[in-house]
């Protein structure tokens, strides 16, 4: 599978992309940055460290500084201030590519269509500036992975909505309705299933080598954030798990539904809007929620064994 990465690294982003290079089926051809949990231009740097740490080369370009119509915000709380746990290092040897991530996005989809699959790890926002530049690009890609939204569960930066739509409401919204023929949502349904706690990660601490030193340093950090926030020493592999059902989407179980995100609530702002009501009849459609939009698949019940076994044997190599 060939692959265009958009990502905000982040640890679980770090994560995802270590996954994706110890996978003999995927190849990353490009890779852009965006606003999130770091700011845009570090996240490009970060993107670039990781990237040489597992030996691959794509060019990587800086995205979105910011949202569409708020302003930035981002998760040094969470992700620490270089993003990466305190253990981003020196400077990367590779230099930042030219232009912007969204320019990346559509020059390659022209240039080679129906190949390429987008794998989304931030907020939506490069997306949504490359459905503005190229209105046909749902066509033009072979398939979009989305990590973010909370369909049928709570959020996890409000009651209602997750980090990555949260972060730019409008741009996900956009990304929803623009009719990706082959669109899936890995949200929070999915991915706050894949929580590790104390077993996995101390029997990933006794790897040896670059790789899984790596790791435990990322995963240190984030797990002592979900200890200060859950009381339990676990974290959850937000990230890697969209990656892995990209590749593999036998590791999950789907509903097919239109989407929208709610864009003006006073405390729903970033929230997935979905009609999960059992009515068959023409007269409600105008009212339902992404009424006219394509169907989106929404990841829900996840083959998590299988997922942590792959995940840990990723960062042995």
């Amino acid at each position: 599978m060939r692959i265009i990465l958009d990502t905000d690294p982040g640890v679980d982003d770090a994560l995802a992309i270590m996954y994706l290079a110890a996978q003999e089926d995927a190849e990353i051809v490009a890779v852009g940055s965006v606003h999130g949990n770091v700011p845009a231009p570090l996240g490009a740097l970060n993107a670039l460290r990781v990237l040489e740490l597992v030996g691959l080369n794509p060019p990587v370009t800086v995205g979105a500084a910011r949202p569409l119509a708020q302003p930035l915000q981002t998760a040094e709380f969470v992700h620490g201030d270089d993003g990466l746990g305190g253990h981003a290092g020196p400077p990367p040897r590779g230099t930042i590519a030219p232009g912007s991530a969204a320019e990346q996005i559509v020059r390659l989809a022209r240039a080679q269509p129906g190949e390429l699959t987008l794998l989304a790890l931030g907020p939506l926002t490069n997306i949504a500036l490359a459905v503005l530049l190229e209105p046909d690009l749902p066509a033009l890609l072979r398939a979009v992975v989305v990590m973010g939204g909370a369909v049928t569960v709570p959020g996890n930066i409000t009651p209602y909505a997750d980090a990555n739509f949260y972060h730019d409401p409008e741009a996900a919204d956009l990304v929803l309705g623009a009719g990706f023929p082959e669109l899936t949502l890995v949200g929070l349904d999915a991915t706050e299933q894949a929580r590790v706690g104390t077993e996995w990660l101390t029997a990933l601490a006794e790897l040896a080598g670059p790789r899984a030193e790596f790791a435990n340093n990322l995963l240190d950090h984030y797990g002592q954030f979900y200890s200060t926030m859950f009381g339990e020493h676990s974290c959850t592999l937000h990230d890697p798990l969209a990656a892995a059902i990209m590749l593999d989407p036998k590791l999950a179980g789907y509903r097919a539904m239109p989407l929208g995100v709610e864009l003006t609530g006073t405390h729903t702002r970033g929230q997935v809007v979905s009609d999960l009501r059992s009515i068959s009849s023409d007269a409600y459609i105008s009212t339902n929620a992404g009424a006219g939009r394509v169907p989106i698949k929404v990841a829900d019940k996840v083959d998590v064994p299988t997922f942590l076994d792959q995940m840990f044997n990723s960062l042995k190599s």
